[in-house]
C-alpha cells in the first residue's frame, strides 16, 4: 500500500464529540469538545482540553467542575452552534433551546436532552501548547432511563451517538461489527447472545407499540 507522509498533525480519527457544560449557579455555558477521552479505569477519570483564549476554559478553572454531555444526531446542530458560538455573547442554552438540569453531584448543569451525562471534577491542570488539558475524575452518571431494557442493560447503541471525523460530524449507527472478545468467542456463548439480541429487540418492538 503507497502512502503519503504528512506533517505531524491531529491525525487521529474519528473521536467522540461532546457538548460540556460549566457554571457556577450564576453564570452557565456549553462548549463543544472533541479532545476528550477515558484516561482511567478506577478511579473512573476522563479529560478535556480547551483552547486557553475560550470562554469555558477560565469557568472550568475557577469552579474545577464540568459535565461531558453526549450528543446525538437529533443534537448535531446544537452541538455545531455551540462549538462556534462563544458564551460570552449568546446564551446556547436559550439559543439551541436546550434545558439546563441540576446535576446530581456537580453544581454547573448537564444538558437535559442528552442520553447520558458525566460528571467531572478537576484533579489536574496539564498545560500544554494551544490547550489546557483538564484531567478529571467521574463523580456521577445519569443515562435515559428510555435506553434501558428489561434486564437493566443501557443500551447506547439505540442513541444514534454522534462522533467528530476530519471537521465533520457522522452519526454512529447501532449495526455492531462484533463485540469486544468476539474473535475468541466460544460458539455456544455466540449462540447463547443472539438469542438475547432477539430477545432484546422483540422487547423493544413491544415498548414502542
Amino acid at each position: 500500500m503507497s502512502k503519503i507522509t504528512f506533517k505531524p498533525g491531529t491525525m487521529l480519527n474519528p473521536v467522540p464529540v461532546v457538548m460540556v457544560t460549566c457554571g457556577d449557579g450564576e453564570t452557565k455555558n456549553i462548549i463543544t469538545i472533541a479532545w476528550t477521552g477515558i484516561i482511567n479505569s478506577d478511579p473512573p477519570m476522563t479529560y478535556v482540553s480547551v483552547r486557553k483564549e475560550r470562554y469555558s476554559h477560565d469557568i472550568i478553572k475557577r469552579t474545577g467542575e464540568f459535565v461531558i454531555n453526549l450528543t446525538t444526531e437529533d443534537l448535531a446542530f446544537a452541538t455545531d452552534y455551540c462549538g462556534v458560538r462563544s458564551g460570552r455573547d449568546v446564551d446556547k442554552f436559550k439559543e439551541q433551546k436546550l434545558t439546563a438540569e441540576k446535576s446530581k453531584v456537580v453544581k454547573c448543569p448537564s444538558i437535559g436532552e442528552s442520553p447520558v451525562n458525566i460528571e467531572c471534577r478537576v484533579t489536574e491542570i496539564k498545560e500544554l501548547g494551544t490547550h489546557d488539558m483538564f484531567m478529571a475524575e467521574i463523580v456521577s452518571v445519569s443515562v435515559d432511563e428510555e435506553l434501558m431494557d428489561e434486564t437493566g442493560r443501557f443500551c447506547l447503541e439505540e442513541a444514534g451517538l454522534l462522533a467528530y471525523n476530519h471537521g465533520h460530524y457522522f452519526a454512529l449507527r447501532k449495526n455492531p461489527i462484533g463485540k469486544f472478545g468476539y474473535s475468541v468467542m466460544k460458539p455456544k456463548t455466540k449462540k447463547r447472545l443472539n438469542a438475547q439480541k432477539k430477545h432484546n429487540s422483540a422487547y423493544k418492538g413491544r415498548r414502542k407499540r
